[in-house]
């Protein structure tokens, strides 16, 4: 007993002085900090230190596919991602839908060897996960698994890129849950706004715009789905992301056994997706009645990543409604009451211009303030342009944030893939820093001035007609948007 209590002393009086001397310290650096400054802003700190940011190897394998690889040891976890060059850009408009179907049915459908439900089986018992999907710009298929388990996921992997079996039942559902899909597609006034607001800025013409209609995907066959993967799912045209416990070796091994003999596809040049190059300034309006408030999004084209405004557009978009004290929220949603969500900023994209986009929820009795309060803060980044503290203000925040988005390899390596796919300098993500820090005031005061244009905005309102007239009844031109959706073919 005595023992015992000697070592509780010994403890106590242990804790005891350690918390002592963390209060001692926390007093002392109060009292400097208190000696120095008198208010917070007083404070000075200095600047950020190099961030090193891990580069991972890339590998070209004989039949075109790339590699790259980046290890991670902390875990006895193995991702494995890759970027497919494909795409429902590239889908024909009476076809809509057959990219998003391939890419479901590519793992839903099973392989030559298991069906789905097989795959299913396995993957659980593993504790692992394949998945695949096919979106506007890209297809993906990712895979993630215990380091141990790695060979044997990976050759599952390997043979749902290579030798799907497309079953017609799974098809058949892919099919069925998309139909259900579109018979929803105006339940939600956000996808409305979605939707439509992206035809106005790209062109009805655009497959960036186009949905699957009941038409389209009844017309879709399996012979389809097979021809569209055997066309675009090819080794040269796909980008492996591998991160984590492994050896570089021994990896590269592997993937070059279960996609060594895959031959190489034929070269194909994808046809160029159009968007308009003007957009139609006026306002436009959808009726939805069973709404209590209005949507409103206004804006016009945006601009790709590669272009010479890309860092002073980081910026603008920051100080327009990058945080919560940004113009944005201070001006519209803090002040004025107009909204709680409220956003804005120019599109920055990989491959095509973005939408220079600004959008609000507020109470259809004050619909005509919101419109008149967006319009009035896109105009007084020119007039009252950004100041010298905004952008110093914005800069902080932006490089201090950065650190985040590359704090882990699988994070880093997301990026690399990222500007191999679309073609960026692997540099890119180096430069960042850099290429935000120099950017002056007056070269964020002309990026605004460039890219926000009130006077082309394309205005969109989704919201009931009796609360909203009186506020549309001031603009002469009012465009209507036809929203109804075509009746399935006769039989479907």
């Amino acid at each position: 007993m005595m023992a015992t209590q000697a070592v509780v002393r010994c403890v106590v009086s242990k804790t005891c002085w350690a918390g002592s001397l963390v209060t001692l310290l926390v007093l002392s650096l109060a009292l400097s900090v208190h000696a120095q400054v008198k208010q917070v802003e007083e404070l000075e700190y200095p600047p950020l230190p190099d961030l090193v940011i891990p580069e991972p190897e890339r590998v070209v394998l004989e039949n075109g596919m790339v590699v790259l690889l980046m290890e991670d040891h902390e875990l006895p976890l193995i991702s494995l991602s890759a970027y497919i060059q494909t795409g429902a850009r590239l889908e024909s408009r009476d076809k809509s839908g057959i990219a998003s179907l391939t890419g479901t049915v590519l793992r839903t459908g099973g392989t030559t060897k298991q069906s789905g439900d097989e795959l299913d089986e396995f993957l659980e018992g593993k504790a692992a996960m394949i998945e695949t999907g096919i979106g506007g710009s890209s297809g993906s298929a990712s895979m993630s698994c215990l380091r141990e388990d790695f060979p044997a996921v990976l050759e599952v992997y390997a043979d749902i890129l290579r030798t799907p079996a497309f079953d017609s039942e799974k098809l058949k559902i892919a099919k069925n849950q998309m139909m259900s899909g579109i018979s929803r597609q105006n339940d939600d006034p956000g996808g409305i706004v979605s939707r439509e607001f992206k035809k106005l800025v790209f062109g009805d013409a655009s497959p960036y715009t186009w949905v699957p209609t009941y038409a389209s995907i009844q017309s879709i066959t399996r012979e389809d789905v097979i021809d569209w993967h055997a066309t675009y799912v090819q080794p040269n045209r796909l980008i492996l992301g591998l991160a984590g416990d492994f050896e570089k070796e021994k990896a590269i091994t592997l993937l070059n056994k279960v996609f060594g003999d895959w031959k190489k596809g034929p070269d194909i040049d994808d046809p160029k997706a159009f968007i308009q190059e003007k957009v139609p300034a006026g306002m436009f309006y959808v009726e939805k009645n069973d709404m209590t408030q209005a949507k409103i999004a206004m804006g016009h084209l945006g601009i790709r990543r590669d272009h010479p405004d890309y860092y002073s557009l980081v910026i603008v978009n920051q100080i327009l409604s990058g945080s919560f004290g940004a113009r944005l929220f201070s001006n519209i949603r803090s002040k004025q009451g107009l909204a709680y969500d409220v956003h804005g900023g120019v599109g920055l994209q990989w491959d095509r211009p973005g939408m220079a986009i600004l959008s609000m929820s507020t109470k259809t009795q004050t619909t005509g303030k919101g419109i008149d309060a967006l319009i009035v803060e896109s105009r007084k980044m020119v007039s009252n342009p950004p100041t010298d503290e905004e952008v110093a203000n914005a800069k902080e925040s932006i490089l201090n944030s950065f650190v985040f988005s590359v704090d882990s390899p699988s994070k880093v390596l997301g990026k690399y893939l990222t500007y191999e796919y679309y073609g960026y300098p692997s540099t890119w993500l180096k430069t960042f820093r850099h290429g935000i820090e120099q950017v002056t005031v007056a070269q964020v005061r002309q990026a605004a001035e460039r890219h926000l244009r009130p006077q082309d905005f394309a205005i969109l309102v989704v919201g009931p007609r009796e609360g909203t007239k009186s506020a549309l009844a001031k603009y002469q031109n009012i465009h209507e948007l036809d929203i109804r959706i075509p009746e399935p073919p006769d039989g479907a």
